[in-house]
């Protein structure tokens, strides 16, 4: 089986319950290659994806117990209540260097997207977020994860940074889209070619929105 890919974007819409199904045997995929896995999500979602792992015959209670398994809602990289990128960057790599030291393999985490962004909702620093994060990940092969872009409750601007800062688009634990609208930070359009590329991304938005992913 290959790996679940390392940086990737989970874009759908409807009830986030639904999509726990996909997100939740790519978890416990990455507990079994021996990583420590990271699940940040609201405290409603948090309980949801407990039920959703222990009905795929995860034991919970004896992975979090072991320091395997971490769901929380916890949000410690806001500041005053908004999202600071250096701040989140800066928990990741502890995260990660901590999973290390712990004998894991590496860390996998994936979160909500409008969770992490905090109850101010300002996403003026998501492009350079997930930049930066892209940044990390290929210097450190031992991190992966995917990136949640709700529909319902995301701003359509953000759902088009998500899409273009992803190299790859998740859509369950054994299969991924490469991204053909991934730009890395050195080639992000001049104002002159913004229309284009906007035009050529809102269609393939619609068409990710259209999928019905495999459950």
């Amino acid at each position: 089986m290959e790996p679940v890919p390392r940086h990737c974007c989970l874009i759908y819409e409807g009830p986030p319950s639904r999509h726990l199904h996909v997100v939740a045997p790519a978890l416990i995929e990455m507990l079994h290659r021996g990583c420590r896995c990271l699940y940040l999500n609201s405290p409603e979602l948090v309980r949801a994806m407990r039920s959703t792992l222990e009905e795929k015959g995860l034991k919970v209670e004896k992975e979090i117990a072991r320091g395997s398994l971490m769901l929380t809602s916890e949000r410690s990289h806001l500041a005053d209540g908004r999202f600071d990128a250096d701040l989140m960057m800066h928990s990741l790599d502890q995260a990660l260097q901590q999973a290390l030291n712990d004998g894991y393999n590496g860390l996998w985490a994936t979160g909500d997207m409008s969770w992490e962004f905090g109850p101010a909702q300002d996403f003026s620093q998501l492009l350079e977020y997930e930049w930066q994060l892209e940044e990390y990940f290929l210097s450190h092969p031992e991190l992966g994860g995917v990136c949640q872009y709700h529909a319902d409750t995301l701003p359509r601007e953000v759902m088009r940074h998500g899409l273009v800062s992803h190299p790859s688009i998740f859509i369950n634990k054994t299969l991924s889209l490469l991204n053909p609208h991934y730009l890395h930070p050195g080639s992000f359009p001049t104002q002159t070619e913004i229309g284009t590329v906007i035009s050529v991304v809102e269609s393939s938005l619609d068409r990710l929105l259209d999928l019905e992913f495999a459950l």
